[in-house]
C-alpha cells in the first residue's frame, strides 16, 4: 500500500499576514533602546575622566578651577527642573493643556537657567587660560560635561516643539506619547548630572 507525502507550502510554516500592531506601540521599548545606548556613551566618558583626571600637565585642577556653590545652585535649577516635567505629566494625566503648558514653560526656564550657569563656567574656566587644550583632564572634563549640556539642549528644543505641537493639536494620543518620552530623557539627564557633580565636580574639591 503506497503511502503519498503531501509537500507543505510555505504558508503551512509561516505566516503571509502582516500582523497590525496598535499606534505607537513599540516607541516606548524603542525610547529605551536609544537611552540605554546613551547610558553606555555616558559610561564611556565617566570612564575616559576616571583615567584622565590626575594628568594635570602641570596646568590647574579641579580646586583650582570649580565654584562648587555655583554649580550647586546649577544642580539645584536641573533638579527643580525634573520636578515641574512631573508636575507637567500629572497635568497631562488630567487633560489639563493650560497646566501642562504652564508647567513645560516652567521647566523649560529651569532648563535654559542651567544651559546659561554652564555656559558662563566654560567661558570662564577658557578666559583663565584652562581651556580644553590645556591637559587631559580638561579634556576629559569638557567632553563630560558638554556632552551632557548638549543634550539639555537638545531636550529643551525638543521641549519647545512639543509645546508647539500641544498648543496646536492638544493633549492627543500622540502627543502624550511624545511627551512621555521627552520625560524619560529628562529624567535620565537628572541622573547623569547627579554622577556628574558626585564624580566631577564633588570628588574634585574634597
Amino acid at each position: 500500500m503506497s503511502t503519498v507525502t503531501q509537500i507543505q507550502g510555505p504558508a503551512d510554516y509561516w505566516e503571509t499576514e502582516p500582523h497590525h500592531h496598535p499606534e505607537g506601540a513599540s516607541t516606548n521599548i524603542g525610547f529605551w533602546v536609544y537611552l540605554m545606548s546613551d547610558c553606555l556613551m555616558f559610561a564611556v566618558l565617566f570612564a575616559t575622566y576616571g583615567v584622565l583626571h590626575g594628568n594635570l600637565a602641570a596646568g590647574p585642577g579641579p580646586k583650582d578651577l570649580f565654584d562648587l556653590e555655583l554649580v550647586a545652585v546649577n544642580t539645584a535649577m536641573l533638579l527643580f527642573s525634573s520636578i515641574t516635567y512631573g508636575f507637567a505629566m500629572l497635568r497631562m494625566a488630567r487633560g489639563d493643556k493650560a497646566g501642562t503648558l504652564k508647567w513645560l514653560a516652567i521647566t523649560l526656564v529651569f532648563g535654559l537657567c542651567f544651559l546659561s550657569i554652564e555656559l558662563y563656567e566654560f567661558s570662564h574656566m577658557i578666559h583663565e587660560g584652562a581651556g580644553p587644550q590645556r591637559s587631559a583632564f580638561l579634556s576629559a572634563f569638557f567632553t563630560l560635561v558638554g556632552t551632557h549640556g548638549l543634550h539639555v539642549t537638545f531636550g529643551s528644543i525638543w521641549l519647545v516643539t512639543l509645546m508647539v505641537q500641544v498648543t496646536k493639536f492638544g493633549l492627543t494620543a500622540a502627543n502624550q506619547r511624545r511627551l512621555m518620552c521627552l520625560s524619560l530623557f529628562w529624567h535620565f539627564l537628572d541622573l547623569i548630572w547627579i554622577g556628574v557633580f558626585t564624580v566631577v565636580y564633588l570628588m574634585g574639591v574634597i
